[in-house]
């Protein structure tokens, strides 16, 4: 038996009862510090949460170990997409609010797996090594 929490209904899994894309959004040493000028990095974690309120989990999460990337946001599919054949992407340097726009887009219509990521976005991803990807991906 897992020990997993069961999804709950309007937190987890939207009201039509298909799991949600995650977007975790480090925020560790160097992410989401002043160590990233010119980003007002609570603001940035309010509009992705704010933009994906009821169609994608947002949480900070600490430091993902990709600290020449920061701002580093990882966007993980739902159980649907991965089934679907997505896969966690790592997105780096997200430190406008138009990567964040996009990021917003893409998850909001279902995230790795279920829909195309709009085509600027290829050009924020990255792949960090296996150790550090196995932290999150686990």
């Amino acid at each position: 038996m897992s020990r997993r929490p069961r999804p709950r209904p309007g937190k987890d899994v939207p009201a039509q009862g298909v799991p949600r894309p995650t977007v975790s959004v480090c925020r560790g040493c160097c992410c989401g510090t002043e160590k990233i000028p010119g980003v007002d990095h609570a603001a940035q974690l309010a509009r992705l949460r704010s933009g994906l309120e009821g169609a994608a989990t947002v949480r900070a999460v600490e430091c993902l170990d990709a600290c020449e990337q920061g701002n580093v946001i990882v966007v993980q599919p739902s159980a649907e997409g991965r089934r679907a054949g997505g896969r966690p992407v790592w997105l780096g340097l997200v430190n406008d609010e138009h990567a964040e726009q996009d990021i917003v887009t893409w998850a909001a219509a279902g995230g790795p797996g279920l829909a195309d990521a709009p085509d600027i976005l290829d050009l924020y991803v990255f792949q960090p090594s296996r150790r550090v990807r196995a932290g999150l991906d686990g």
